[in-house]
């Protein structure tokens, strides 16, 4: 009984260390955003592929799917190692993919068409997933730190770590449902916004996450986070999440629009 314990404690902390992405709420959030901002015609052709789902709720399925042993090979596809002022090298890489090299190939694959129905769904969340993931900025890993995950922290006196608290834990202290935190980050979406984030690259999207680090790292040196790191925080999520969501719809619009 005692062995059986210890098993099961082991298992538990190691689920609650390798937070992958964002929440399930900052996901949908970045599904919600993306859905508002599609045209016409890309909006209609999503909802053929999804069916009764929306992009929201479609957004985590890349995640969910992790229970499921036959896409353990998508485990690597949700980040990525840059170094420091060093462009992208594939060499550095999980040899099963990484994020930003799936994000384009899934980008092509749906482009070019000719994929199976269930083929096409699969790219399809997979994608809204992956953008998602691709601004949250510790998916751009250092490579020393499993993305913050072996960071370990107190987050309001809760034992925690920093990937984790940039995942979820900073966005549910808000006690926001995903479809308010998208409406109030919405309003923020005039012309001019959406257009400075849909220009940018996928290669830009790296280099911001990288400079965020020095905001992202700066911890006490006893590890308690609160109110003063939120503070900072705050916004910091709620602009990627943003970016995230207008990016995510103009490459869906150049897809199916």
């Amino acid at each position: 009984m005692k062995r059986k314990y210890l098993i099961l404690l082991l298992i538990t902390s190691l689920a609650a260390i390798d937070c992958w992405g964002w929440g399930q709420t900052g996901h949908r959030v970045v599904g919600q955003l993306a859905e508002w901002h599609l045209n016409n015609k890309a909006r209609k052709r999503i909802k053929a592929i999804l069916g009764s789902e929306s992009v929201a709720m479609a957004a985590n399925w890349m995640d969910n799917v992790k229970s499921d042993r036959r896409y353990d090979h998508l485990n690597t596809w949700h980040y990525l190692t840059l170094e420091e002022g060093k462009p992208y090298n594939p060499s550095i890489q999980e040899k099963d993919g990484d994020a930003y090299d799936k994000t384009n190939m899934i980008i092509k694959a749906l482009k070019d068409g000719g994929l199976t129905e269930k083929e096409e769904s699969e790219y399809l969340k997979m994608l809204i997933h992956l953008v998602g993931d691709l601004h949250q900025p510790l998916h751009v890993g250092k490579g020393d730190d499993r993305g913050g995950n072996d960071v370990c922290v107190t987050y309001f006196n809760q034992n925690s770590n920093i990937h984790r608290v940039w995942d979820s834990q900073i966005i549910d202290g808000k006690q926001l449902s995903y479809m308010e935190l998208a409406e109030h980050l919405n309003r923020r979406a005039n012309a001019n916004t959406v257009q400075k984030y849909q220009k940018a690259s996928i290669e830009d999207w790296l280099r911001e996450a990288v400079a965020l680090r020095p905001i992202v790292y700066d911890i006490p040196q006893d590890g308690r986070l609160s109110y003063g790191y939120d503070y900072v925080a705050f916004p910091v999520i709620e602009e990627r999440l943003l970016a995230a969501g207008l990016r995510l719809a103009g490459i869906l619009n150049d897809i199916y629009g």
